[in-house]
């Protein structure tokens, strides 16, 4: 059970930037510390300079800052406050960072990859009786104390609460998911074929695989990676509601996403793709497209009840959203919350099993 005075009670990252008193200094650079400076400035948080991993700091600019080393600036303040401005599931940077925050106050803005809405204190206080529904849903202790825990990092930018919640992936197949050889498996959001090598790696095989990726050049080494795979088809489209076209931003790595420019691409629905046809499994990692992209499951879903993976973590509320939507479309389902070792909150999962 949730207690909203608990919640009540914690310092969001930014009132412990500001009561601290120190200088305050980000680390990173690209996007991230972009939005972070944004964030600077609403909150009227001094950023006395940025810095970077040796590899990266080369006396180069960004947002008018010469990039630093960690070591020039204790050199230099002493004690200060970092703010991290990217993400990574690199063990040995996750490492440095927390070995960071053994020596100087540090936090995690909770920033979000897709979306111009941010998670706040006060917009989750204003939500608390959805995020009770949530918990009162939740299937088994480990998925209460992650949702518990990833809420407070959210409002903190503690890493501590993420640090005392990490499992591993395959604690979700083998105690949650428990799939078979049997599977009909839609990956929407397929990359470049990783997740279905990791669903085979568990299964050992399926009746079936259905691959939906949008980014043309993700899609291109996808359809390279699984090529030797019989019994599986490729779609190079972003999973939606509905079919019909729609634009698409590239972005980097995993970040791309629908947005209202970029380059044309025909968008569908896993009811159109399956046309009736029965799914087992269905994974949804597609950058902040989620909730459209289950609202075109909802046939399959109610007809099929197929055991479901999907992120929780590119828009800002994502972990009350979605869960909430699921359980709208089947309120049998019974609902597990899974955060895999990632620095911030940014491989939040939800599975979804009957």
């Amino acid at each position: 059970m949730l207690g909203r005075d608990y919640f009540e009670a914690l310092e969001p990252w930014h009132e412990v930037l500001k009561k601290s008193g120190l200088p305050v200094f980000i680390y990173g650079m690209g996007d991230g510390c972009s939005k972070l400076l944004k964030e600077f400035n609403i909150h009227a948080i001094e950023c006395c300079g940025i810095f970077a991993s040796d590899d990266f700091a080369r006396g180069n600019e960004f947002a008018g800052f010469k990039v630093k080393k960690l070591s020039d600036i204790e050199s230099e303040y002493g004690d200060f406050c970092v703010a991290v401005a990217f993400g990574t599931d690199i063990p040995e940077v996750m490492q440095k960072i927390r070995n960071i925050s053994k020596e100087h106050t540090l936090v995690f803005p909770d920033t979000p990859v897709t979306g111009g809405e941010v998670f706040t204190k006060d917009g989750f206080l204003e939500r608390f009786t959805d995020a009770e529904i949530i918990a009162d849903l939740l299937a088994d202790d480990i998925s209460a104390d992650t949702f518990k825990n990833v809420l407070s990092f959210k409002i903190t930018g503690r890493i501590d609460y993420l640090n005392r919640i990490f499992t591993s992936s395959d604690e979700a197949f083998t105690s949650i998911l428990r799939l078979s050889d049997d599977e009909i498996y839609a990956d929407l959001g397929a990359y470049t074929g990783d997740t279905v090598k990791e669903f085979l790696r568990h299964t050992g095989g399926c009746r079936r695989i259905y691959a939906l990726e949008p980014n043309r050049k993700n899609f291109r080494k996808c359809v390279k990676n699984l090529i030797g795979i019989d019994n599986i088809s490729f779609y190079n489209s972003p999973a939606w509601k509905k079919d019909l076209p729609l634009y698409f931003e590239k972005g980097e790595g995993r970040q791309a996403h629908i947005s209202a420019k970029g380059i044309s691409v025909y968008a569908r629905s896993l009811d159109s793709v399956l046309a009736g046809g029965e799914c087992t499994y269905i994974k949804y990692d597609v950058e902040g497209a989620e909730a459209e992209a289950i609202e075109g499951s909802v046939g399959t879903i109610k007809k099929y009840s197929p055991k479901i993976c999907t992120a929780l973590y590119h828009r800002a509320y994502d972990i009350l959203d979605i869960p909430l939507l699921i359980h709208q479309i089947d309120p049998d389902y019974k609902l597990y919350i899974r955060q895999y070792p990632y620095y911030p909150a940014w491989e939040t999962n939800l599975f979804a099993i009957k």
